[in-house]
């Protein structure tokens, strides 16, 4: 079998909207838009994004929106709005929208590492 033949393609995020953004991404590294494309092979492309803080919100959601983690200790869940995430790691809440976005199996982690931000 074949390796596959990767390209690089560098996304502008300036004026675009965040989740038609991130869909656009994942479309790119799973290969969804080549003629081979396969389920199980992963011969997706590699994604860089520029421009992100530039990116468009829509709606509420920098309010609204809450994230949260917990370390299973009682007492210890933390929130966090979207805005709070944001102003600190931009990065991190597209990171975490496309990962989510993916299929849940073992090609997950090997297609989120073809994703690079810059902010």
């Amino acid at each position: 079998m074949q390796a596959p033949e990767r390209q690089q393609h560098t996304i502008d995020a300036d004026g675009k909207t965040f989740g038609r953004l991130a869909t656009s991404i994942v479309l790119l590294l799973r290969g969804k838009q080549k003629p081979t494309f396969t389920p199980h092979i992963d011969a997706g492309d590699f994604v860089h994004v520029v421009n992100l803080r530039a990116v468009r919100w829509t709606g509420k959601k920098m309010t609204d929106k809450k994230y949260y983690r917990s370390s299973s200790y009682p007492g210890n869940l933390k929130t966090q709005t979207l805005r709070e995430r944001w102003e600190r790691h931009p990065d991190d809440v597209l990171r975490d929208a496309v990962y989510n976005m993916l299929p849940v199996n073992r090609l997950r982690a090997q297609i989120i590492k073809r994703l690079r931000v810059d902010f």
